[in-house]
């Protein structure tokens, strides 16, 4: 075996333990698992963090990726082990998985802090699976590689590709407005999503894989290849096998996870026109790795980048077609110097090294700088009095001809307001109002749900408008699309000027100029806000009421108070 690293592996202070009787009992209980003695003799041990979940459906195969992680583990010579913790699967979850994303870093950190762990392995895939484990494993700082599912294959009807979440919305509107048929809208459902995998449009999972690999911390070609493809396995094999070696060269999170990653992360998303989620997931990944990052950074580095990749919903393609083009590596190289090409990752070389050689097979999938998709795709970052702490935008999803303007503003105080009125026919609105949604943010709703793309209501949808400006303080699905502006801080719910606002207002929006303004004076907004009160409490008990009470605003990525910084590994006591 190769020489241990100095200080010795986490695992030997359980294993092999000065007090024989401690030692004992660690590993006599690991050995009614069939565990022979030769795997207790200083090996690297290596946790697998798995979020499987038969109610997680983007995650249920993940038994067999985990099968193929232990196979490397044991080929590079370490004990693998693998561990549950709670998974969330987008799908099915209420009332967000977004608001369980904390609380699942919390369980990732804190077992790996508690177990003889050297280095871990991330098993993530559906969408707030990857930042909760990412979050959770920053926090210890082991060296840690994250292996995502894959996308699913593409969906096909009626002899059409179409994708998970994209089409959905699109279906549900046609539906709506009365040109698809409620047969022909369930006939969608087993077409749509017809392999194991996770979203394979550019949604929130995809993002997330694609952030994965930009940010060095996953293997290369993590983020396309499908979750049948043998491939997957062979990719989580080597993750598996790399993983020991990383524990042996001392490689922890912090040594990838430089200022360098996270702006590579933020020009990837651009370039691939990924989702809006990827904002709060990174700024909270940052914070817990005390990373000089911020909301402003997004638009600094991401505005401007363009758009590489023609996936839904700001394209047309799908993740199949994308990994078949030639994947993330390819958009890597075609980026050259846009990108830090020095930046580490897992495998010891750098992003530029693991892209050196890539290939694009198709320039309608991944495109040109020269003739990129879109000029501009990455996210608008917003400011103005309607929101003092930022509002986000991603115009490439969006309507060019609403980029700049000014309209009545219609107000939703919540999610259920919006739906009980929303399909009224007397409702007052027309094409060039402006929605406003309320308390849906990380406090209001609580856990900042996916409700930002409001369906628009019948009567506008029947005249043929398919796209009107949308204000909240939520988020939106990676899968959707439509000129929406989200994350608005301070929310509704924490006092934010969004809770003031009225029927009638009239809402300036110039994504050029980075500016959302409620024309109201600052004596009215004073006089309003002194006879505003505060919603009460969705819960007032368990994990519920902690979130609510310690949850952070958008711009500071929703992560609680208590949780910035990191801890490390370190355990000073014994438990016997």
């Amino acid at each position: 075996m190769s020489k241990q690293p100095n200080p010795p592996l986490r695992s030997t202070h359980w294993f092999s333990p000065d007090d024989h009787k401690v030692g004992f009992i660690h590993r006599s209980w690991m050995k009614n698992q069939g565990l022979p003695d030769h795997l207790f003799d200083g090996r690297p041990v290596i946790g697998i963090c798995n979020t499987w979940s038969e109610l997680t459906p983007c995650n249920a195969h993940f038994r067999v990726i985990a099968e193929r992680v232990k196979r490397g583990v044991y080929e590079a010579g370490g004990l693998p082990v693998e561990f549950p913790v709670m998974s969330l699967g987008e799908t099915l979850m209420r009332p967000t998985t977004m608001l369980f994303r904390n609380l699942v870093s919390m369980d990732v950190e804190e077992t790996i802090r508690a177990n003889p762990v050297d280095g871990v392995i991330l098993l993530v895939g559906c969408d707030k699976t990857t930042p909760a484990l990412l979050l959770g494993a920053a926090s210890c700082d082991l060296p840690t590689i994250a292996v995502s599912g894959g996308p699913m294959l593409n969906g096909k009807f009626k002899g059409q590709d179409i994708g998970s979440g994209t089409d959905v919305y699109k279906f549900s509107e046609e539906m709506r407005a009365g040109t698809m048929s409620v047969g022909e809208f369930l006939e969608a459902e087993s077409c749509m999503n017809r392999s194991a995998g996770h979203c394979m449009t550019m949604g929130t999972a995809s993002t997330m894989a694609c952030v994965v690999e930009s940010l060095g911390i996953g293997m290369p070609g993590n983020a396309a290849i499908p979750a049948v493809d043998a491939r997957r396995n062979v990719l989580a094999h080597m993750a598996g096998k790399r993983i020991v070696e990383a524990v042996r060269e001392d490689l922890t999170m912090s040594k990838i996870l430089t200022r360098k990653a996270f702006e590579n992360a933020v020009r990837i998303v651009g370039a691939i026109g990924g989702s809006t989620n990827a904002v709060v997931h990174l700024l909270a990944l940052a914070g817990r790795l005390g990373v000089d990052f911020s909301l402003d950074d997004w638009d600094r580095l991401g505005y401007d980048m363009p758009c590489l990749v023609n996936l839904m919903p700001s394209g047309k393609y799908l993740m199949e077609d994308f990994y078949y083009a030639g994947g993330l590596p390819a958009v890597i190289r075609e980026l050259g110097d846009l990108i830090h090409q020095d930046a580490l990752t897992v495998n010891g070389k750098t992003i530029g090294e693991n892209s050196a050689e890539a290939e694009c097979h198709n320039r309608e999938v991944i495109h040109t700088l020269d003739n990129p998709l879109t000029e501009r795709g990455g996210l608008a970052v917003l400011r103005g009095n309607l929101c003092p702490d930022g509002a986000i935008i991603k115009p490439s999803a969006a309507s060019p001809d609403l980029m700049v303007h000014r309209g009545r503003a219609v107000v939703f105080e919540s999610i259920e307001d919006l739906h009980i009125r929303i399909e009224d026919p007397d409702l007052d609105i027309d094409a060039t109002c402006i929605m406003v949604l309320k308390n849906c943010g990380p406090k209001g709703y609580p856990g900042m749900a996916e409700v930002g793309n409001m369906p628009l209501p019948p009567k506008v949808l029947k005249q043929g408008i398919t796209d009107m400006v949308r204000i909240s303080d939520a988020r939106m699905s990676g899968t959707a699309y439509g000129t929406v502006v989200l994350h608005t801080a301070p929310e509704a719910a924490a006092g934010g000027t969004l809770a003031l606002v009225q029927n009638g207002d009239m809402i300036e929006l110039n994504v050029p100029e980075r500016r959302l303004h409620l024309d109201v004076s600052d004596e009215e907004l004073a006089r309003r806000r002194a006879l505003w009160t505060p919603p009460e409490p969705p819960m007032d008990r368990g994990y519920c009421r902690l979130y609510v009470d310690h949850v952070l605003q958008a711009d500071q990525g929703v992560d609680f108070d208590f949780l910035v910084g990191k801890s490390g590994a370190t355990v000073a006591r014994n438990a016997h």
